[in-house]
């Protein structure tokens, strides 16, 4: 057997392969025998008709058509080990070159490969701020805000107020639909969001007003405006107030925090910084770990044929349908909601999505090679447990599928193996490149973790192994 390896810009390799005619005669009297087995020939039980018969009945062609199959299935496997290809996934019979000698052309996908280049030189201070007194204050204003009651007022509205509007948008003249609503809901705050409708500071402009009244408020939308309708559209608001209802923040004393399931005050105040700081410190690990795999992507050189991208654009399609349809959505009304196409979608939402999530997965998994990081197998026995436990509490078909002391299959057993053990690894790098992006370089090799607070390993994981920030592709991890 000849072989020529021919290598493509694309990570992928042409073998073109020489086999000897014995071998090709040899297939072909097995394929007749595979004919005559489907086939029924007159005067003969199914596989028993001699050769000479099935090419008089069937003709060279059929069977060399079957040889080919045969001999491909037989050859493939000693032609990888032979031409020492390491496959990503499935090669192809792309061409027959020949049938004397018989030649074939396989395309075969590499396994990819990772150059990390200099990534022990990437340096990047770890600064995390835990949250001041003022957040905290405005959490509890929010939760306050969350216990609060209603009722109608007979005065001007002010700061803090629900007010209940009917609003029409007019734009030279022309009703604008999307712009009008009746009996229409807005609490009044001088920190309005960005994506507070109709647009941002509308609320205030209604402050000193009084139910019954009538105002015309004029905008202009920005020329980026995300409706394409309405950038850089002038629109006047008629708008009357149907009511004002003040709100009556409950007092912040033991009583309140008792409301809310906590002892006291003190205790209260407690758990909200807490919670507070382990979410701030997700979010800036998040950020942290995502800049530091940018930086030594920068340097590194990644190499994987189209198959392992188009593969992982699979995972991220499948597990987008799975979480609409636990919003009993489908694929193709959520495209629809997003006015695209499929073709459009794949291209500019989960192909860049797909790409992100294999890169850093292709990095992480170097760098534990490199860097020989180890899983502690009691730890992970621990863990296990854990992470088993926390899904039969909180995933209702995880919990479905074990219930009653169901006996689980080997299948979901292993697939909670795979994912701790994955969570793990995935912590453990990060903590190793927080150490090396920090100039803390020379710590052992098998470093073990810092404690981490309830969240963070998770946060860790779903941002640098799985996911990643696109809303509807992933669940939201920023």
């Amino acid at each position: 057997m000849k072989i020529e390896t021919q290598a493509r810009e694309d990570h992928q390799v042409n073998l073109i392969v020489e086999v000897d005619a014995e071998q090709m005669d040899a297939a072909k009297r097995k394929a007749a025998r595979k004919i005559s087995e489907r086939n029924k020939i007159p005067g003969f039980r199914p596989g028993k008709a001699p050769y000479d018969v099935v090419r008089r009945y069937y003709g060279d062609g059929a069977i060399t058509e079957e040889a080919v199959e045969v001999l491909v299935d037989q050859i493939y496997p000693d032609v990888l080990k032979e031409a020492g290809v390491q496959p990503a996934a499935a090669g192809s019979l792309e061409k027959v070159e020949k049938l004397d000698p018989p030649t074939f052309k396989f395309l075969v996908p590499l396994a990819p490969t990772v150059d990390l280049g200099d990534y022990r030189a990437v340096r990047l201070p770890y600064e995390f701020t835990p949250p001041g007194e003022e957040k905290i204050n405005e959490s509890i204003e929010n939760l306050r805000s969350m216990y609060s009651t209603t009722e109608n007022v007979d005065r001007e509205i002010k700061d803090g107020d629900f007010v209940l509007l009917d609003i029409k948008g007019e734009a030279k003249d022309k009703e604008l639909p999307e712009l009008t609503r009746a009996g229409f809901p807005v609490f009044i705050r001088k920190d309005e969001k960005e994506a507070d409708w109709p647009f941002p500071g509308f609320g205030m402009q209604l402050v000193g007003k009084k139910a019954n009244d009538t105002l015309t408020i004029n905008h202009k939308f920005p020329k980026d405006h995300e409706d394409e309708v309405l950038r850089d559209l002038a629109v006047d608001f008629e708008v009357v107030v149907k009511s004002v209802r003040g709100v009556t923040l409950p007092e912040l004393n033991d009583e309140f925090a008792k409301s809310v399931g906590v002892e006291n005050l003190e205790e209260l105040h407690k758990r909200i910084r807490e919670n507070l700081e382990a979410q701030a410190k997700a979010d800036y690990d998040d950020k942290y770990f995502t800049d530091v795999l940018e930086m030594i992507k920068a340097g590194a050189t990644l190499k994987y044929p189209p198959q392992v991208l188009d593969h992982e654009s699979e995972h991220v399609l499948d597990e987008l349908k799975r979480r609409l349809s636990d919003q009993h959505l489908d694929l193709d009304t959520y495209i629809k909601m997003q006015q695209t196409d499929m073709d459009k979608f794949m291209a500019a939402e989960v192909r860049p999505t797909a790409q992100r999530r294999l890169e850093r997965s292709l990095l992480i998994e170097e760098i534990s090679r490199q860097e020989k990081i180890e899983l502690d197998q009691t730890r992970l026995e621990e863990a296990f447990q854990q992470n088993w436990s926390s899904l039969s509490a909180t995933d209702e078909k995880f919990a479905k599928l074990t219930k009653g002391g169901t006996r689980a299959s080997k299948e979901l057993v292993d697939a909670v193996v795979m994912d701790t053990a994955n969570r793990m690894m995935v912590s453990r790098v990060l903590d190793r490149l927080k150490a090396i992006a920090t100039g803390q370089g020379d710590v052992p090799e098998k470093v073990e973790p810092a404690e981490e607070k309830p969240g963070e390993t998770e946060a860790k994981r779903e941002n640098h192994e799985t996911t990643d920030s696109k809303p509807g592709l992933e669940d939201n991890s920023k």
